[in-house]
Protein backbone atom coordinates (compact mmCIF):
# COMPACT_ATOMS: atom_id res chain seq x y z
CA UNK A 1 0.00 0.00 0.00
CA UNK A 2 1.30 3.25 -1.00
CA UNK A 3 0.50 6.29 1.51
CA UNK A 4 0.26 9.84 -0.31
CA UNK A 5 -1.11 12.20 2.60
CA UNK A 6 -4.14 13.67 2.90
CA UNK A 7 -4.93 11.55 -0.53
CA UNK A 8 -4.94 8.21 0.93
CA UNK A 9 -7.35 6.61 4.31
CA UNK A 10 -4.59 6.32 7.23
CA UNK A 11 -7.13 5.86 9.60
CA UNK A 12 -6.86 1.63 8.61
CA UNK A 13 -4.15 -1.00 8.22
CA UNK A 14 -4.19 -2.72 4.91
CA UNK A 15 -6.27 -5.59 5.55
CA UNK A 16 -9.22 -3.99 7.47
CA UNK A 17 -9.16 -2.02 3.91
CA UNK A 18 -8.41 -5.01 2.00
CA UNK A 19 -12.38 -6.29 3.58
CA UNK A 20 -14.10 -3.27 2.22
CA UNK A 21 -13.64 -4.19 -1.31
CA UNK A 22 -16.28 -6.38 -3.03
CA UNK A 23 -15.06 -8.48 -5.66
CA UNK A 24 -18.71 -9.11 -6.80
CA UNK A 25 -19.53 -5.43 -7.17
CA UNK A 26 -21.13 -5.29 -10.85
CA UNK A 27 -21.61 -1.66 -10.93
CA UNK A 28 -18.17 -0.37 -9.39
CA UNK A 29 -14.86 -2.10 -10.89
CA UNK A 30 -11.98 -2.95 -8.04
CA UNK A 31 -9.75 -0.89 -9.47
CA UNK A 32 -12.40 2.26 -8.52
CA UNK A 33 -13.07 1.09 -5.30
CA UNK A 34 -9.30 0.75 -4.46
CA UNK A 35 -8.88 4.30 -5.47
CA UNK A 36 -11.69 5.53 -3.48
CA UNK A 37 -10.37 3.63 -0.48
CA UNK A 38 -6.77 4.80 -1.17
CA UNK A 39 -5.80 1.33 -1.74
CA UNK A 40 -3.66 0.58 -4.63
CA UNK A 41 -4.35 -2.33 -6.98
CA UNK A 42 -1.36 -4.08 -6.22
CA UNK A 43 -1.70 -3.96 -2.24
CA UNK A 44 -5.11 -5.60 -2.31
CA UNK A 45 -4.04 -8.54 -4.24
CA UNK A 46 -1.13 -8.72 -2.48
CA UNK A 47 -0.71 -11.59 0.07
CA UNK A 48 2.77 -10.69 2.09
CA UNK A 49 4.82 -13.68 3.01
CA UNK A 50 5.31 -13.32 7.22
CA UNK A 51 8.69 -12.24 8.10
CA UNK A 52 9.82 -13.73 11.69
CA UNK A 53 10.99 -11.19 14.43
CA UNK A 54 14.82 -12.46 14.10
CA UNK A 55 14.63 -11.51 10.34
CA UNK A 56 13.25 -7.83 11.38
CA UNK A 57 15.90 -7.49 14.17
CA UNK A 58 18.41 -8.36 11.50
CA UNK A 59 17.26 -6.19 8.37
CA UNK A 60 17.18 -3.48 11.21
CA UNK A 61 20.67 -3.89 11.98
CA UNK A 62 21.61 -4.23 8.24
CA UNK A 63 20.00 -1.16 7.57
CA UNK A 64 21.97 0.71 9.94
CA UNK A 65 25.18 -1.12 8.62
CA UNK A 66 24.61 0.03 5.07
CA UNK A 67 23.88 3.26 6.12
CA UNK A 68 27.74 3.31 7.82
CA UNK A 69 29.29 1.18 5.23
CA UNK A 70 27.22 0.93 2.27
CA UNK A 71 30.62 -0.64 0.21
CA UNK A 72 29.96 -3.61 2.12
CA UNK A 73 28.96 -7.00 0.94
CA UNK A 74 26.49 -9.84 2.36
CA UNK A 75 29.66 -11.90 3.25
CA UNK A 76 31.01 -9.07 5.79
CA UNK A 77 27.63 -7.71 6.54
CA UNK A 78 26.86 -11.12 8.13
CA UNK A 79 30.49 -11.44 10.34
CA UNK A 80 29.97 -8.23 11.25
CA UNK A 81 25.86 -8.50 12.35
CA UNK A 82 26.69 -12.16 13.73
CA UNK A 83 29.20 -10.21 16.35
CA UNK A 84 26.53 -8.17 17.35
CA UNK A 85 24.50 -11.00 17.60
CA UNK A 86 27.01 -13.48 19.16
CA UNK A 87 26.02 -15.87 16.57
CA UNK A 88 26.74 -17.44 13.36
CA UNK A 89 24.94 -15.56 10.30
CA UNK A 90 24.23 -18.36 6.74
CA UNK A 91 25.90 -15.60 3.91
CA UNK A 92 22.95 -16.94 2.10
CA UNK A 93 20.74 -15.96 4.42
CA UNK A 94 22.31 -12.41 4.31
CA UNK A 95 21.80 -12.29 1.05
CA UNK A 96 17.95 -12.93 1.18
CA UNK A 97 17.58 -9.99 3.39
CA UNK A 98 19.75 -7.77 1.81
CA UNK A 99 17.57 -8.65 -1.64
CA UNK A 100 14.36 -8.06 0.21
CA UNK A 101 15.37 -4.82 1.62
CA UNK A 102 16.13 -3.86 -2.23
CA UNK A 103 20.22 -3.09 -1.10
CA UNK A 104 23.64 -3.76 -2.74
CA UNK A 105 27.13 -2.96 -1.61
CA UNK A 106 28.30 0.01 -4.07
CA UNK A 107 31.10 -1.67 -5.57
CA UNK A 108 30.89 -2.73 -9.26
CA UNK A 109 29.79 -6.50 -9.67
CA UNK A 110 27.99 -9.63 -11.67
CA UNK A 111 24.46 -8.93 -12.31
CA UNK A 112 23.06 -11.85 -10.54
CA UNK A 113 19.64 -11.49 -10.97
CA UNK A 114 18.01 -11.36 -14.58
CA UNK A 115 16.74 -8.19 -15.94
CA UNK A 116 13.20 -7.98 -17.17
CA UNK A 117 14.06 -8.72 -21.17
CA UNK A 118 11.21 -5.98 -22.32
CA UNK A 119 12.95 -2.73 -19.69
CA UNK A 120 15.01 -1.14 -21.56
CA UNK A 121 18.51 -0.01 -19.63
CA UNK A 122 19.37 3.95 -20.51
CA UNK A 123 23.16 5.13 -20.17
CA UNK A 124 24.50 7.16 -17.04
CA UNK A 125 24.16 10.91 -18.38
CA UNK A 126 25.48 12.71 -15.75
CA UNK A 127 29.40 11.38 -15.51
CA UNK A 128 31.11 15.36 -14.49
CA UNK A 129 27.72 16.79 -14.58
CA UNK A 130 27.01 19.24 -12.36
CA UNK A 131 23.83 20.62 -12.05
CA UNK A 132 23.21 24.50 -13.02
CA UNK A 133 19.89 25.65 -11.42
CA UNK A 134 16.66 23.93 -10.07
CA UNK A 135 15.28 21.49 -12.48
CA UNK A 136 18.19 20.74 -14.10
CA UNK A 137 18.49 17.59 -12.84
CA UNK A 138 16.14 15.11 -10.40
CA UNK A 139 16.90 11.77 -8.89
CA UNK A 140 14.91 9.30 -7.50
CA UNK A 141 15.20 6.06 -5.64
CA UNK A 142 13.89 3.58 -3.08
CA UNK A 143 14.83 3.26 0.46
CA UNK A 144 13.80 0.50 3.20
CA UNK A 145 12.18 1.56 6.29
CA UNK A 146 11.87 0.06 9.69
CA UNK A 147 8.98 -0.49 11.27
CA UNK A 148 7.71 -2.38 14.27
CA UNK A 149 7.04 -5.87 13.31
CA UNK A 150 7.04 -4.89 9.90
CA UNK A 151 9.04 -2.65 7.25
CA UNK A 152 7.97 -0.45 4.52
CA UNK A 153 9.47 0.53 1.04
CA UNK A 154 9.97 4.89 0.77
CA UNK A 155 10.51 6.75 -2.43
CA UNK A 156 11.16 10.40 -2.83
CA UNK A 157 12.66 12.61 -5.83
CA UNK A 158 14.59 15.37 -4.81
CA UNK A 159 15.93 17.78 -7.21
CA UNK A 160 20.02 18.13 -7.56
CA UNK A 161 20.95 21.43 -7.86
CA UNK A 162 18.30 22.67 -4.75
CA UNK A 163 17.82 19.19 -2.73
CA UNK A 164 14.03 20.01 -2.35
CA UNK A 165 12.02 16.84 -1.96
CA UNK A 166 9.90 17.30 -4.89
CA UNK A 167 7.29 14.27 -3.76
CA UNK A 168 7.66 11.23 -1.54
CA UNK A 169 5.54 8.11 -0.99
CA UNK A 170 5.39 5.09 1.73
CA UNK A 171 4.37 1.89 -0.15
CA UNK A 172 4.25 -2.06 1.97
CA UNK A 173 5.39 -3.54 -1.39
CA UNK A 174 8.16 -1.96 -3.67
CA UNK A 175 6.02 -2.34 -6.78
CA UNK A 176 5.63 0.31 -9.79
CA UNK A 177 2.57 2.15 -8.92
CA UNK A 178 3.92 4.09 -6.10
CA UNK A 179 7.19 5.36 -7.41
CA UNK A 180 5.15 6.63 -9.86
CA UNK A 181 2.54 8.19 -7.88
CA UNK A 182 5.68 9.80 -6.67
CA UNK A 183 7.19 11.14 -9.88
CA UNK A 184 3.29 12.19 -11.19
CA UNK A 185 3.31 14.23 -7.99
CA UNK A 186 6.58 15.63 -8.48
CA UNK A 187 5.81 16.58 -12.32
CA UNK A 188 3.04 18.23 -11.09
CA UNK A 189 5.40 21.19 -9.88
CA UNK A 190 7.99 21.28 -12.45
CA UNK A 191 9.96 19.52 -15.24
CA UNK A 192 13.59 18.65 -15.22
CA UNK A 193 15.83 18.40 -18.29
CA UNK A 194 17.34 15.06 -16.78
CA UNK A 195 16.13 12.12 -14.45
CA UNK A 196 18.21 10.20 -13.03
CA UNK A 197 17.37 6.51 -11.34
CA UNK A 198 19.15 3.00 -10.19
CA UNK A 199 18.79 0.24 -12.76
CA UNK A 200 15.54 -1.47 -10.03
CA UNK A 201 12.70 -3.01 -12.24
CA UNK A 202 9.98 -0.44 -10.72
CA UNK A 203 12.84 2.81 -12.82
CA UNK A 204 13.39 0.22 -15.80
CA UNK A 205 9.46 -0.84 -16.72
CA UNK A 206 7.89 0.99 -19.28
CA UNK A 207 5.12 2.66 -17.56
CA UNK A 208 7.44 4.61 -15.56
CA UNK A 209 9.88 5.42 -18.49
CA UNK A 210 7.03 6.24 -21.04
CA UNK A 211 5.75 8.85 -18.63
CA UNK A 212 9.67 10.58 -18.81
CA UNK A 213 10.03 9.84 -22.53
CA UNK A 214 6.43 11.45 -23.56
CA UNK A 215 7.06 14.37 -21.06
CA UNK A 216 10.65 15.39 -22.89
CA UNK A 217 12.76 14.26 -20.01
CA UNK A 218 16.27 12.64 -20.65
CA UNK A 219 16.12 9.05 -19.05
CA UNK A 220 19.76 8.50 -17.20
CA UNK A 221 20.53 5.27 -15.26
CA UNK A 222 23.20 4.70 -13.01
CA UNK A 223 25.82 2.15 -13.77
CA UNK A 224 24.82 -1.44 -12.09
CA UNK A 225 26.27 -1.71 -8.62
CA UNK A 226 26.75 2.23 -8.36
CA UNK A 227 24.66 3.89 -5.51
CA UNK A 228 27.16 6.53 -5.68
CA UNK A 229 26.13 8.03 -9.12
CA UNK A 230 23.31 9.02 -7.42
CA UNK A 231 24.99 10.80 -4.77
CA UNK A 232 22.89 13.34 -3.57
CA UNK A 233 19.92 11.27 -3.11
CA UNK A 234 21.84 9.10 -0.75
CA UNK A 235 22.93 11.54 1.09
CA UNK A 236 18.80 12.12 1.56
CA UNK A 237 18.90 8.78 2.79
CA UNK A 238 21.19 9.10 6.03
CA UNK A 239 19.74 12.26 7.06
CA UNK A 240 16.18 11.47 6.83
CA UNK A 241 16.83 7.89 8.18
CA UNK A 242 19.66 9.26 11.24
CA UNK A 243 17.38 12.30 11.83
CA UNK A 244 14.26 11.09 11.80
CA UNK A 245 13.48 7.33 11.39
CA UNK A 246 15.95 5.47 13.97
CA UNK A 247 14.98 8.82 16.62
CA UNK A 248 11.11 7.57 16.00
CA UNK A 249 10.95 4.09 15.91
CA UNK A 250 7.48 3.97 13.82
CA UNK A 251 4.99 1.32 14.80
CA UNK A 252 2.82 1.41 11.49
CA UNK A 253 2.76 2.41 8.17
CA UNK A 254 -0.20 5.47 9.35
CA UNK A 255 2.82 6.68 11.91
CA UNK A 256 5.86 7.06 9.54
CA UNK A 257 3.60 8.17 7.01
CA UNK A 258 2.64 11.15 9.24
CA UNK A 259 6.60 11.36 10.70
CA UNK A 260 7.47 11.72 7.33
CA UNK A 261 5.25 14.65 6.12
CA UNK A 262 6.85 16.10 9.57
CA UNK A 263 10.11 15.74 8.36
CA UNK A 264 10.48 16.48 5.00
CA UNK A 265 8.89 19.63 5.37
CA UNK A 266 11.31 20.27 8.27
CA UNK A 267 13.73 19.18 5.21
CA UNK A 268 12.62 21.44 2.38
CA UNK A 269 12.14 25.25 4.82
CA UNK A 270 13.41 24.81 7.84
CA UNK A 271 17.11 22.84 7.55
CA UNK A 272 19.77 24.80 6.14
CA UNK A 273 22.43 23.11 4.05
CA UNK A 274 26.07 23.69 4.42
CA UNK A 275 26.80 22.83 0.35
CA UNK A 276 23.76 25.49 -0.20
CA UNK A 277 25.55 28.15 1.89
CA UNK A 278 23.14 27.20 4.77
CA UNK A 279 20.02 28.54 2.81
CA UNK A 280 17.63 25.91 2.66
CA UNK A 281 16.18 23.99 -0.23
CA UNK A 282 13.42 25.87 -1.07
CA UNK A 283 14.80 29.26 -1.08
CA UNK A 284 17.39 27.66 -3.30
CA UNK A 285 14.76 26.45 -5.41
CA UNK A 286 12.23 29.26 -5.47
CA UNK A 287 14.70 31.76 -5.40
CA UNK A 288 14.52 32.82 -9.12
Amino acid sequence: MSWTGSKKNLDYPIDALRTLIDPDNSEISIARQCELLGLSRSSYYYDAAPVSAEDLDMMRRLDELYMEHPFLGSRRMAEKIGRQLNCDINRKRMQRLMRLMGIQAIYPKPNLSKADADHKIYPYLLRNVAAKHPNHVWSCDITYVPLEGGFAYLVAVIDWYSRLVLSWRLSNTMTTDFCIEALEAALSLGKPLIFNTDQGSQFTCNDFTKILIDSGIAVSMDGKGRALDNIFIERLWRSVKYEDIYIRGYQRMPDANAGLARYFDFYNVERPHQSLDYLTPKEVHYAS
